[in-house]
């Protein structure tokens, strides 16, 4: 049996269009809070130059993924951009267990899906980008995606975008210090809701 530690909101979701900048963001919560756990997102997806696997994600043949999904192992996992997508149950059952807190940096469906899951653990933060143009400048700045995927990636934001709303908040990413400085209030603003009421303030 799973103690959930009192209902402490230790599964920390960040979820954005692609190029809202993101993992920028959830590797500046790790720098502040090093003891965080990040969950690595089990993927299918070629690695890039620049990522390594077992620190950006966990790289997986289509086959092993697949297998993976048969036994069971996911609590949510997707197809996005051709690629499957996937948190394993494992990691977030430790950090229920011994009341880590663990960074979840998912795409909206995944996002929905934890928080369905586990509803009385998990704070949702929705990033959005300051424009569509500021978003499409982002996408081929970073210069990793064809102009197909990069139209691709933005014809999916309409149905990101629309799910923002389910969020429990949203940040306009402009300046990653500032979009950080704000989760962190969120976070803090969010424990000191848990411990009142563990008190019966």
């Amino acid at each position: 049996m799973i103690s959930r530690k009192a209902t402490r909101k230790n599964l920390v979701v960040i979820s954005a269009p692609s190029g809202s900048g993101k993992t920028t963001v959830c590797r500046g919560l790790q720098s502040l809070y090093p003891e965080w756990n990040f969950s690595l997102s089990l993927t299918t997806r070629p690695r890039r130059s620049y990522e390594r696997d077992g620190y950006d994600y966990t790289f997986a043949s289509e086959r092993e993924f697949r297998q993976r999904v048969d036994r069971g192992e996911f609590v949510e996992y997707e197809e996005v951009h051709g690629h499957l997508y996937g948190t394993l149950r494992a990691t977030v059952e430790r950090a229920l267990e011994t009341g880590e807190t663990l960074l979840l940096e998912l795409d909206v469906k995944g996002g929905m899906a934890i928080k369905d899951a586990y509803p009385d653990n998990s704070v949702t933060v929705f990033i959005r980008p300051p424009s569509v143009e500021e978003l499409r400048r982002r996408l081929r700045g970073r210069g990793s995606d064809t102009e197909a995927v990069i139209q691709t990636r933005l014809e999916r934001m309409e149905m990101e975008m629309a799910n923002e709303e389910f969020y429990d908040y949203s940040v306009i990413n402009e300046k990653v210090e500032t979009t950080i400085e704000e989760i962190v209030r969120i976070l803090n603003s969010e424990q000191s809701e848990v411990e009142g009421a563990r008190h019966g303030n």
